[in-house]
């Protein structure tokens, strides 16, 4: 996979994020207003005025840019409104980072958002394209597809279907455990590993404390050229990496596909490292914000990324290694699970994590000195998805 990358050529200098939940009483445009004046708190004397464009990711809480030009009452700016599945608002941000290091704008800003708590549906909702009879996502729903991960890496790996599902219960409790230390989660509540594993059976052996949650959300991030960046902000963040693939969707009718590996994330953490120049990522990267949609998914993600041996994750969640004071810890602000997954907003709300990490604002949650850190969105079915990931630093160079 070629990909020249962008390595220190772009710094984040501002961000912000809603709360996530189910806000009954804020529409899509009060949460977008909400989480753009906080970033701009957090950059004095920059205002909305003084954004040159804007890339805007929503699923399905609008269309066209005017989603965002409405409320932010925009002098005819331009917006670019993205869509990418679930990596949604990691695209908004990848093309805003692409926009400045190009020269084409001095200020850009990526903002994401989602109002999934409205339609009156539990899941993610949106209309299948009519196909040929044999895409999975039209009969299979996303809890059966993902929950086919569990029986088939123990199969392959030889691992007891028991440790698996301790390691499985392990994940939720984890998220939530540090969900609980965050503000801005849905869910701030410990759970205790008795009920992760006793809870209602959703898909297979995914039980509901298994699955992320539903709720809405808005985050975003304001974007300069790097030897720029300290003219905003004395604490940016460097974007050493962006990759973004789409599979060729083709694992469903593929007889040798098992369902223990997602390719588009191997080929995606492959890039990424290549051009932020890491090598070791078990060692180099220190906290890590990955896609959890479900707890199987995150297990099978460590190994793709590269922080476990193959057949190995299982027993390296149970043993600690992705914990808060783990080796890398992953999903530091709670994940999806504690989150929630309002889609447009999920990427930058992981990006959101990296911000307060570096700057030492994380609170209760605070890593000692978080110098590299991940954000990872996976998108679509095991064997048919998209798979997105940044590595953004604390210094430069």
């Amino acid at each position: 996979m070629a990909s020249n990358g962008i390595r220190d050529r772009v710094a984040i200098v501002g961000m912000g994020c809603t709360p996530f939940g189910e806000h009954w009483g804020r529409s899509a445009d009060d949460l977008l207003v909400d989480a753009t004046q906080e970033c701009f708190a957090s950059t004095p004397g920059i205002t909305v005025e003084d954004v040159d464009a804007f890339w805007l990711g929503t699923m399905s809480s609008g269309q066209s840019g005017m989603v965002l030009s409405k409320p932010l009452s925009l002098d005819y700016k331009p917006v670019t409104r993205v869509e990418n599945f679930c990596a949604t608002g990691s695209e908004a941000f990848r093309n805003a980072c692409y926009a400045v290091a190009s020269g084409a704008y001095d200020r850009v800003m990526a903002v994401g958002v989602e109002k999934l708590k409205d339609s009156g549906y539990s899941g993610l909702v949106r209309s299948n394209v009519a196909g040929d009879g044999t895409a999975p996502e039209l009969t299979v729903t996303a809890p059966a597809a993902f929950s086919l991960l569990d029986p088939a890496y123990c199969k392959r790996y030889g691992v007891d279907p028991q440790d698996m599902r301790d390691a499985m219960t392990h994940v939720a409790w984890k998220n939530h455990r540090n969900g609980a230390l965050n503000e801005r989660a849905q869910f701030r509540k410990e759970v205790p590993k008795e009920k992760i594993a006793a809870s209602p059976l959703v898909a297979g052996r995914l039980g509901v404390f298994d699955c992320s949650g539903v709720s809405d959300g808005a985050a975003c991030a304001l974007i300069v050229r790097a030897e720029d960046a300290y003219e905003y902000t004395d604490r940016p963040i460097f974007v050493k990496a962006l990759s973004f693939v789409a599979g060729p969707a083709n694992g469903p009718m593929d007889p040798a596909y098992d369902y223990t590996s997602f390719e588009e994330v191997v080929r995606t953490a492959k890039d990424a490292y290549a051009q932020a120049g890491i090598t070791d990522p078990r060692t180099q990267i220190d906290l890590a914000e990955v896609h959890d949609c479900f707890t199987p998914t995150e297990i099978v993600l460590m190994e793709d990324m590269g922080f476990s041996e193959r057949g190995q994750a299982w027993r390296d969640v149970l043993d600690g290694a992705f914990d808060l004071d783990g080796r890398i810890a992953v999903n530091a602000d709670g994940g999806l699970k504690s989150f929630g997954h309002p889609v447009g907003a999920s990427g930058l709300r992981m990006l959101f994590e990296c911000w307060q990490q570096f700057r030492g604002e994380a609170g209760e949650r605070q890593l000692a000195d978080p110098k590299l850190g991940m954000t990872h969105n996976l998108g679509g079915r095991p064997g048919t998805c998209v798979s997105f990931i940044s590595i953004v630093g604390k210094e430069q160079g």
